[in-house]
């Protein structure tokens, strides 16, 4: 051992002896430092989330530069002239951040590390920084801040959402389109608002009490707490309100008339304190049917809708939400329509008039409960209640020649009762592992709906000369039943893998049993009611679908994955045992479950998902009975219908370039049906009269798609003075149909574009020209179906002047060039409106307007319906020039913010306040 301790003893020596005694290294040349360089970096807050507009400035002994971020939380300074810096970041309410920087002073481009900002608590309470861009792209969810879109005062919620880029609101209809898809529902601070109803709310709601519009992507409320998606979502609007509009009231009421006895009075009175909203409103109205294009038919419809609403958070635990609405509808109408009607054998052409009176009474209520007992347990339980009732009083005179020659005149009354009823109760654990939760759910509903028809019919065959071959009076009643029961169950488990994976299992089945009941008496010539036992029909049938579903989601930082299976068995069956048939059809499906989401920033992302999904057939396409209760439309179901099954793929991608003020949006959507339920229509003849009916069988048919796809582009310009809008929609549906058992097919093309800019000079004058331009055009394989091409251009403009003293006129003029329609009564037809208002008091919350419709009255138009099987033509109202009068009054008050024991109250993210 001491010998080895002498060895190593002595090489150290003589290794620090020779380190003594050699050469002098020598030191290299190095290049002379660069005289600029490029610094970046990204600034972050601390959830890793980009801050956007955040000041950096970098300074060194010779000079200083400063740069914002853009919308990703990058920033890059150029031309650099030292590699020792100090740089300082400052972002609206964040803490200033300064560091020293001691580069290589030899690299063109320095690349710093994140830089983290941390929320200003210096910041006083009453004083709000917001450096959020516009518009945020959640997960489902596209957001945006009201604050950043100018509204007059006293501007309603469709003032407030016609600005915002991707969304089409029709002030008139009360309907909104966000990116192509119609909203469905509305909501106020993440629950339903006065029963939900759209046109209502957008049209009261004050629009300087918003603070965010959100537009999700619903897939129910189970889905919202566990994350398992499943089926197509509804679009649905949820607004927000500013924090100091949260607690106080607001009464929006109008009363308007005009020429023909049209009346339009509504009422919405609303308080807000928090969670709690309580609402009345009310609308009464006459209105003239088919006003402008799309409309059909004329006459008068008078309509009432009051509605109640109450949504409260009674405690801690406790949340109500709770509605009651009652609609009323009396239609008197007048319909005219003509066109072709085509076969494999022949065209005949039709003429078709008719009357009628249709009356509505409806009454819906609804109740949600919320039990939170703490924060390992969730239950909700939902009921419904609504009852319809309807009267339809009609007559009506057809005339058909060419391939069929006869003519028909009927009279009918008809009524309906259909009583419904729905219940729900789900329930959620969350265990005390982080992520891994649990939820079950059942719900059931069921209706009883009675119908009561008494059809008089009488029929004249003639032969090709119009000699009558047969005079024949066909007299019925009939009556039908049908009672449906629905039961469903639900059941899903997540079990974390990772802290960013989980697995998903959930198994969903539902149940539908439809109980139906025909029967038909003949009225003979006498006035005798005599059952006739070959038009009645008894029969039960079931659907019951089961899903098993199992997925791998991974959510990360930039993206979200879902991947997995689910498999979908089905069973149809039903038994008419008078006549000894019963049904069993059994079906087992695959479908993958594919979810990708990918996120750029908090402005920008990406989606793609599949969904897929079965449909039964209804009672009339699988009776095992034939349904002569129309004698020229006879109808013969098919019991050995299996349900079809639709296969979806969706994509969608948006982008809000803050720095730019750009916005960007594309969705695109691709269906494909298995086992499409179509129609086989065969013209028996009637050889002694010359004469055929038709007679409709049904069958499933491969081949059925469909794609559509649309865009928006829109860029904002001197503070928003000006916006440009651009948007343009695509789509093609690819149909089968028989006709006398040969099979044919039909392509249809849609194609818009719509150019709509907004345009505010100054504070006085508001002008929004738009330019549509589409085209349709459908072509059809069927003998003597005509090709449709019809092209529209639409030139249109509207706006506001505000004139002192409160003075403001406002114009909406369109001419419309349209080919294809021949038979247009105005082919190019050029409508203008206009209203003079002046506003009162010192708040100008009391309005007088008037209101010119229709200057020139040519807003008379034909529309054109086609399909593979026919074309026609309904004529809308000629009298759609008219004034009407109305007084607006718009008064609000406001008291603060919420708070709960002197402390303000904090806010989700779907703006609701935590107890």
């Amino acid at each position: 051992m001491k010998k080895i301790t002498t060895l190593f003893i002595f090489i150290l020596l003589t290794g620090k002896l020779y380190a003594q005694t050699a050469p002098p290294a020598v030191k290299p040349t190095l290049p002379p430092p660069l005289p600029f360089r490029e610094v970046s970096g990204i600034v972050m807050d601390s959830t890793e989330t980009p801050v956007i507009g955040a000041i950096v400035t970098l300074t060194t002994a010779k000079d200083t530069l400063r740069a914002a971020t853009n919308s990703r939380g990058i920033f890059i300074l150029k031309n650099v002239k030292k590699a020792i810096f100090f740089l300082s970041v400052k972002g609206l309410g964040y803490a200033l951040q300064v560091k020293k920087y001691s580069m290589n002073d030899l690299s063109p481009k320095l690349v710093l590390d994140p830089i983290t900002l941390h929320n200003d608590n210096h910041l006083l309470n009453e004083v709000k920084i917001d450096g959020t861009p516009s518009i945020v792209i959640k997960t489902d969810t596209v957001e945006f801040k009201a604050s950043d879109y100018k509204v007059r005062e006293n501007a309603t919620l469709d003032d407030l959402l016609s600005k915002m880029e991707g969304v089409d609101v029709d002030k008139h209809a009360g309907t909104v389109t966000f990116q192509g898809q119609d909203v469905k529902k509305l909501n106020l601070n993440g629950k339903a608002f006065n029963g939900g109803n759209v046109a209502s709310a957008i049209k009261n709601l004050p629009a300087d009490i918003i603070d965010k519009a959100q537009f999700v992507d619903d897939y129910g409320p189970n889905a919202a707490r566990t994350g398992i998606k499943d089926g197509d979502p509804t679009k649905t609007l949820n607004v927000t309100t500013k924090t100091d509009r949260s607690i106080g009231q607001f009464l929006r009421a109008t009363a308007s008339a005009g020429n023909d006895d049209r009346l339009d009075e509504q009422a919405y009175l609303q308080r807000l304190n928090g969670n709690q909203q309580i609402g009345i409103s009310g609308n009464w109205r006459n209105t003239i049917n088919g006003v402008g294009q799309g409309g059909g038919g004329t006459g008068n419809t008078t309509n009432s809708r009051p509605t109640i609403g109450y949504n409260d958070q009674l405690t801690k635990t406790l949340q109500i939400n709770t509605s009651y609405t009652y609609n009323y509808n009396n239609t008197n109408s007048n319909y005219s329509s003509y066109g072709q009607n085509f076969s494999s054998n022949g065209t005949t052409n039709y003429n078709y008039q008719s009357t009628g009176q249709y009356r509505t009474d409806g009454h819906n209520a609804a109740l949600e409960l919320q039990y939170d007992p703490n924060k390992n347990n969730y239950f909700r339980f939902n009921a419904g209640l609504n009852y319809s009732g309807s009267t339809n009083i009609g007559s009506g005179q057809s005339t058909l020649s060419g391939f069929q020659n006869q003519y028909s005149s009927s009279s009918n009354t008809t009524t309906v009762t259909a009583p419904n009823y729905n219940a729900s109760m789900s329930y959620q654990h969350i265990f005390e592992k982080p992520k891994r939760n649990l939820l079950v759910s059942v719900s059931g509903s069921g209706g009883n709906q009675q119908n009561y028809t008494d059809n008089n019919a009488h029929i004249l065959y003639k032969d090709s000369l119009d000699a009558i071959k047969k005079d024949s009076l066909q007299h019925f009643i009939i009556r039908r039943g049908n009672i449906n029961k629905n039961i469903s169950g639900n059941f899903s488990f997540s079990e974390p893998i990772t802290a960013t994976s989980r697995l998903d299992f959930s198994t969903v089945v539902n149940y539908r049993d439809y109980d139906n009941t025909a029967t038909t008496d003949s009225i003979n010539k006498a006035g005798v009611a005599v059952r006739a036992n070959s038009l009645s029909n008894i029969y039960n049938y079931s659907f019951t679908e089961t899903r098993f579903g199992l997925s791998y989601t991974v959510n990360k930082k930039r993206y979200i994955l879902s991947l997995g299976v689910t498999a979908v068995p089905t069973i149809l069956q039903g038994t008419k045992e008078s006549l000894n048939v019963s049904t069993y059809r059994t079906n087992f499906t695959v479908i993958p479950i594919a979810r990708f989401e990918y996120i750029f920033s908090q402005t920008q992302r990406a989606t793609i998902n599949y969904s897929g999904s079965p449909s039964e057939p209804s009672f009339d396409q699988i009776q095992p009975v034939t349904d002569r209760s129309d004698p020229q439309n006879v109808v013969v179901g098919n019991p050995d219908l299996s349900p079809s099954f639709r296969h979806s793929i969706n994509t969608g991608y948006n982008n809000y370039i803050a720095n730019s003020k750009l916005t960007l949006s594309a969705n695109g959507n691709l269906s494909i049906v298995s086992g499409q339920i179509i129609s086989n229509t065969i013209q028996v003849p009637i050889p002694l009269l010359s004469s055929f009916y038709n007679e409709r069988h049904y069958l499933n048919i491969d081949g059925n798609y469909s794609a559509n796809g649309n865009y928006n582009i829109a860029k904002q310009l001197n503070d928003k003075k000006y916006t440009l809008k651009y948007s343009g929609n695509i789509s093609f549906n690819h149909n089968l149909t028989m006709s006398n058992d040969i099979i044919y097919h039909s392509d249809s093309w849609r194609i818009g574009q719509r150019f709509g800019p907004q345009i505010n000079p100054a504070e006085w004058c508001e002008i929004n020209p738009t330019i549509n331009y589409s085209i349709a055009r459908s072509f059809f394989t069927q003998p003597n179906a005509r090709n449709a091409d019809t092209k529209t251009t639409a030139l249109t403009v509207d706006g506001t002047f505000y004139l002192p003293k409160a003075w403001r006129i406002s114009y909406d003029a369109s001419k419309n060039y349209i080919q294809g329609v021949g038979t247009n009564v105005t082919p190019n037809p050029f409508v203008v409106d206009a209203s003079i208002e002046r506003a009162f008091l010192a708040k100008h919350n009391l309005t007088l307007r008037v209101q010119a419709f229709d200057i020139f009255n040519q807003n008379n138009f034909v529309n054109q319906s086609v399909s593979s099987t026919s074309v026609s033509y309904t004529n809308t109202n000629v009298n759609s020039r008219y004034l009407f009068v109305s007084l607006i009054i718009n008064l609000q008050k406001w008291s603060g913010t919420p708070k709960r024991n002197g402390v303000q109250m904090m806010r989700r993210g779907d703006g609701s306040f935590i107890y």
